[in-house]
């Protein structure tokens, strides 16, 4: 089955195409150039959208603006190419793609993103529990480098690609396709517009 995947919760987006667990092509970019890397992914592919079997799409947490992006492109692509798809978590996806590291991700607002007993959890960089010597990935694990390193902890250099939630990892992790309008956001707080209004 030819799957589509991607996950645009934090600055860098990924997307691949995976054709039975063989990754036919991978992209990073932005979220606003999603449907562009989809288009070079399927020329890259020698695909036609009509060929694809499934979606995966990033659930978060992460930014708003981002998740809101993937989502509205999972649903436009399923309604238009009649496909299935599921939610996997952007933070689980990180951990997929470094075995061992513990995922952080920037939640603007000097908190973090990360996993705590295996949950999703949203808290302040100083609040994180460093094991010394263990490795942190992910945008967040950068943005706090000196406050993580101080611990204790290992931070990869900034290039190394485990710090991107690479949409070939979940393609491995999804579960349960169904219909694309029925999968929600990861978001773990309430979004600044809402706070604002209210």
């Amino acid at each position: 089955m030819l799957t589509l995947a991607f996950d645009t919760a934090t600055d860098s987006a990924t997307s691949a195409l995976v054709a039975d667990g063989e990754v036919l092509g991978e992209r990073a970019s932005r979220a606003v150039t999603l449907l562009e890397d989809v288009d070079a992914l399927l020329r890259q592919g020698g695909a036609q959208p009509r060929d694809l079997g499934a979606l995966v799409v990033g659930i978060g947490p992460g930014s708003f603006t981002g998740l809101r992006i993937g989502l509205a492109a999972a649903r436009g692509l399923a309604l238009a190419l009649d496909l299935p798809g599921a939610g996997v978590s952007t933070l689980d996806a990180l951990a997929a793609g470094a075995p061992g590291a513990t995922p952080v991700v920037d939640a603007r607002r000097r908190e973090v993103f990360t996993l705590v007993h295996g949950r999703p959890a949203v808290l302040a960089p100083a609040d994180l529990h460093v094991e010394a010597g263990a490795v942190y990935v992910g945008d967040g694990a950068l943005r706090y480098r000196e406050l993580l390193e101080d611990k204790g902890a290992v931070v990869p250099p900034e290039w190394d690609e485990r710090h991107r939630p690479r949409a070939r990892f979940h393609v491995g992790l999804a579960r349960d396709f169904g219909p694309v309008e029925q999968i929600e956001p990861l978001y773990l707080r309430v979004p600044d517009a809402v706070k604002s209004a209210g």
